[in-house]
């Protein structure tokens, strides 16, 4: 049977998640949604890890959830469906959960909660072939997978409302501009983020980490409250031996060889 997330490890510690199902673009199906689950799971205990990247083989990131799995039936309740979905959104949106980055490499349709997938992540690269869609209200439900915070929290609520309102599709361009992605790339989008993922992990790893949480926590604190955070974690770091190795390295105008210690 073909594994429905390949996981590929790079010397660096950049982890690359690659959705494999490719004959149902990717669709979430329980196969799907049990393997990213404990794979994420994998990864938030493993400390070799230094950044992951996620994309889609085939032409599709994400289709979102597996139509045949949303469809309730006649005979579904809300209660019911209730419970079902909110054991369903935190295995994938648990990629904030990981101290490393995490980057999106958007390699083509991003639709429903495949979208929120990559919204979760701290960054987004997308192909110029690609498009990006939120289509929840156009199939007759509210959106989930936390869209809603996502999306808001990125473009902000007039953009937010269009988008969620009218269901219709963004393009890369558009994206962009909105500042939904990054960036877009013209040529292999999953090799932009292996590049940048790298470019990342050639830093120190305790503040990256400390870094991506404070990032988090800046969407609901205020800036005193922010002021007082870093006012504790900047010295945690200026405590560590890698800040000898950066002061040292870029003393000597040299490429520090950070140690996460």
């Amino acid at each position: 049977m073909t594994e429905p997330l390949l996981v590929d490890r790079a010397a660096n510690g950049v982890v690359t998640l690659t959705f494999n199902r490719p004959e149902i673009r990717n669709a979430m199906d329980l196969e799907l949604t049990d393997a990213f689950a404990t794979t994420v799971a994998a990864l938030r205990d493993d400390t070799s890890v230094r950044a992951v990247v996620l994309t889609g083989a085939g032409s599709a990131f994400c289709a979102g959830g597996d139509l045949s799995w949303i469809n309730p039936g006649p005979t579904a309740s809300v209660t019911e469906m209730r419970r079902k979905m909110r054991a369903f959104y935190p295995k994938f949106l648990a990629v904030r959960s990981l101290e490393v980055p995490v980057i999106a490499a958007i390699n083509g349709p991003a639709v429903g909660a495949g979208l929120c997938v990559a919204l979760a992540c701290d960054i987004r690269l997308v192909s110029s072939s690609a498009f990006l869609s939120l289509p929840f209200v156009k199939l007759g439900m509210h959106p989930g997978m936390a869209a809603s915070y996502l999306l808001t929290r990125l473009v902000g609520s007039a953009r937010a409302a269009e988008i969620l309102f009218t269901a219709r599709r963004i393009d890369p361009a558009e994206a962009e501009r909105m500042g939904l992605v990054n960036r877009v790339v013209e040529g292999d989008v999953l090799a932009a983020a292996q590049d940048l993922a790298a470019e990342i992990v050639a830093n120190a790893p305790i503040p990256i980490s400390m870094t991506k949480r404070s990032i988090q926590l800046a969407e609901r604190l205020d800036i005193d409250a922010m002021l007082e955070l870093e006012g504790y974690a900047q010295p945690i770091t200026m405590g560590t031996e890698d800040l000898l190795e950066g002061l040292a390295a870029a003393k000597e105008r040299r490429e520090p060889r950070f140690q996460g210690r």
